[in-house]
């Protein structure tokens, strides 16, 4: 079988959060003889699992790109924060590295292509996808180029080595193969798990060290998978899902970019909301309204809304945070906007107590994974 075939029998899709068809992607990548941007970035919050890989499994990475893009005129690039570990440790096995400002944006597929072609590391709008090279919106020459997470290209190195159906005897049929997890936040041991689509995400949880109360099914607090552009659970709602997007639907959400954080009990969850969203205003790439505005804007009135709940300030808010969908270069403010909906589900009981001044919580904020 030819590697085309063996990815498309695999299933394999990007472990970058899109979830595409890395099939797909890699035939129109080989067809337009592309260059490959490795993204190894872990750009989003709490996530390691791209400098896992580069330490642990550096060599089979180096494989799966050459297999990507064999001799490609432009070569191969390997994205990494500015003098983070994983840079380095790419520059002294002497793979060019593409440094990346630390910036939430600047890690984003499109970013990296126009930092690559000496543009800053923004966002841009496109007219096609740039494995099929064209102009930008500004009407700049984009070569062919195609960005693939790190743990994607690991496993096309494990798909080429072992084989689809070693690939897929993980997983489920419509969600197969093995997958890496980033778990933080209040549990024991935080780090880097394997894992699989299809089971609990409670036993992800007590790998880490996770441990609560009986009654929350030993969630010690709510749990927030997929970084900024993710969503929460309950207790008890992450005591009975199903780590898949299938199993994740039902609450909004899906995997995505393999992000889980476990939200410390003894601080209020509007607050820890409140952080992240300040976080997230003040990563703009300056040059789209919805996060040159919207953003700070939703951050602002969330902190208001907290202070001072009511039904017709929630109204209000929610009207707020439609304005930053389907608009902008990128989708980073649609994430934040699906996030803040998510916190507005799962925290409505506790906006409750906030408006009856019973919050006990009130004032603490958690800021160790925003680090």
């Amino acid at each position: 079988m030819t590697l085309i075939e063996q990815l498309d029998a695999s299933g394999l899709t990007g472990r970058g959060g899109a979830a595409f068809s890395t099939g797909t992607k890699v035939r129109a990548a080989i067809e337009n003889r592309a260059a490959l941007i490795v993204n190894a970035c872990d750009g989003e919050i709490g996530a390691t699992k791209d400098a896992w890989v580069v330490e642990n499994h550096l060599a089979d990475l180096v494989q799966g790109a050459k297999l990507i893009a064999p001799g490609r005129l432009g070569g191969i690039r390997y994205a990494a924060h500015r003098g983070s570990a994983t840079a380095s440790r790419l520059a002294a096995a002497g793979l060019e590295v593409l440094e990346v400002p630390h910036r939430y944006v600047s890690s984003e597929e499109s970013a990296l292509i126009s930092l690559a072609s000496g543009q800053l590391a923004r966002p841009m709008t496109k007219r096609t996808p740039f494995v099929y090279g064209g102009r930008d919106v500004q009407g700049r020459q984009v070569a062919p180029t195609v960005v693939l997470n790190a743990e994607t290209v690991w496993r096309v190195a494990q798909i080429a080595d072992r084989g689809s159906a070693w690939f897929r005897s993980f997983g489920t049929p419509t969600e197969p193969g093995p997958r890496l997890v980033t778990i933080g936040g209040s549990v024991h041991s935080p780090g880097v798990f394997a894992a699989a689509a299809g089971i609990p995400l409670a036993d992800l949880l007590r790998a880490a060290g996770a441990a609560g109360a009986e009654g929350a099914g030993g969630i010690p607090g709510p749990v927030w998978l997929g970084g900024l552009g993710g969503f929460f659970l309950t207790e008890a709602e992450a005591a009975g899902a199903i780590w898949s997007n299938a199993g994740l639907a039902a609450y909004g959400g899906s995997t995505g970019p393999g992000v889980i954080n476990v939200l410390a009990p003894d601080r209020c969850p509007l607050a820890q909301v409140s952080s992240l969203l300040s976080y997230a205003a003040g990563e703009s790439a300056g040059q789209c309204g919805p996060c040159m505005f919207g953003l700070p804007a939703v951050s602002a009135q969330w902190a208001e809304l907290i202070a001072r709940p009511t039904s017709r300030a929630v109204d209000q808010f929610s009207a707020r945070v439609d304005l930053l969908i389907g608009r902008g270069a990128c989708r980073f403010p649609d994430g934040v906007a699906g996030m803040v909906r998510s916190a507005l589900r799962v925290f409505g009981q506790h906006l409750a107590e906030h408006a009856a001044g019973n919050c006990p919580l009130e004032g603490k904020v958690a800021h160790a994974y925003l680090a």
